[in-house]
């Protein structure tokens, strides 16, 4: 049985499906382009069709699926336009968090992202993907929560859920340990309040990161 979340204890079933269907697309468990089936995610997930149809429907809502028609569902494969309008809006978003997130950051805050940062070096170092995609999320995660900014946050989430499959792609092709990483410039940038640093930090850890996703769709 596929293994739930820790923090979906307590939730309703369908709620908890729609968790783990949105992990397995924003860490690459499920690649662009493959098929999503209604029977495929009841059997791995060892639930009911109710649940697994609404989760479904809520995706490709969000554009973290697509309905291809003949009642196909799919994720979906980037092109360059996808690519330059995903950088386009994460630029224009995420330094902006970063940006806050360095007005507001604690100490313990700090040490918190730390303490994330160095399971993600350690991830890279093992070259355990999975562990990759999950730490770096979680970074980015807890920096946007410091930020206090929630309608900023759910667009960038978007983003992430639209680009996490290439990402996963990427890691395969590149390996962990040629994956850009400006967390370091973030992390010394919040710690000394510098608003405008974090976010120039954050605008080159984006852009670096979109431009080896469209190099690993090029190749």
């Amino acid at each position: 049985m596929v293994n739930m979340r820790a923090d979906s204890a307590g939730l309703p079933t369908h709620e908890v499906v729609y968790r783990r269907l949105r992990d397995m697309i924003l860490f690459g468990e499920l690649a662009p382009g493959q098929p999503v089936t209604i029977q495929g995610l009841v059997e791995r997930l060892e639930v009911g069709m109710t649940p697994v149809r609404e989760a479904l429907r809520r995706l490709i809502a969000e554009g973290a699926l697509v309905f291809q028609g003949n009642r196909r569902i799919t994720v979906p494969v980037l092109d360059a336009a996808a690519v330059e309008e995903l950088t386009l809006a994460r630029v224009a978003l995420e330094p902006q968090l970063a940006r806050r997130a360095a007005q507001r950051c604690s100490a313990d805050g700090v040490a918190g992202l730390r303490a994330t940062d160095a399971r993600l070096d350690a991830a890279i170092g093992k070259g355990d993907v999975t562990g990759y995609l999950v730490e770096n999320h979680q970074f980015h995660t807890e920096l946007n929560e410091i930020a206090g900014a929630p309608i900023l946050t759910d667009l960038v989430e978007g983003l992430w859920l639209r680009f996490g499959p290439s990402l996963r792609v990427v890691c395969g092709q590149f390996g962990t340990r040629n994956l850009p990483d400006l967390h370091k410039a973030i992390l010394d940038a919040l710690e000394a309040g510098d608003a405008e640093a974090a976010a120039e930090a954050m605008e080159q850890d984006v852009r670096q990161g979109m431009e080896q996703i469209a190099a690993a769709l090029e190749g």
